[in-house]
């Protein structure tokens, strides 16, 4: 989930200043290439560790291929906790319960692309 995590993570901190703090987001061409680095590392890492535990024979890798990967929504959802702390001024528990709110559905989003990503090349590397 470390690895995913840290080929967003600049990105990360461009997209959530465009949302909460109404800066205007105009990278999108470097938008595309860290999609395209997130897709390979979550598939490189997922193989990697799909082949590990077929070697040990241990024939269950569906669930440990998309978990492998889909933990980088909880350094997301982490990274949100340290964004709120450090750059966002927000005192009233209604803007907190919808920030929080919000980034738990993005943080379980980008948990479900990642894990998706995983187990299909992960699905493709075993058949």
């Amino acid at each position: 989930g470390v690895l995913p995590f840290g080929a967003v993570f600049t990105e990360l901190s461009f997209i959530m200043s465009s949302l909460w703090q109404h800066q205007f987001y105009y990278l999108f061409g470097f938008l595309a290439l860290v999609l395209c680095i997130l897709l390979v590392t979550c598939a490189e890492i997922s193989i990697a560790l799909t082949y590990f535990q077929l070697a040990g024979e241990d024939y269950r890798w569906w669930w440990r291929s998309f978990f492998t990967c889909a933990s980088s929504g909880v350094y997301v959802f982490l990274y949100s906790i340290m964004y709120f702390n450090s750059r966002l001024h927000i005192e009233s528990f209604v803007s907190t319960a919808l920030y929080y709110g919000y980034m738990l559905l993005i943080s379980m989003v980008f948990a479900l692309l990642t894990g998706s990503i995983g187990t299909v090349s992960s699905f493709f590397f075993v058949r």
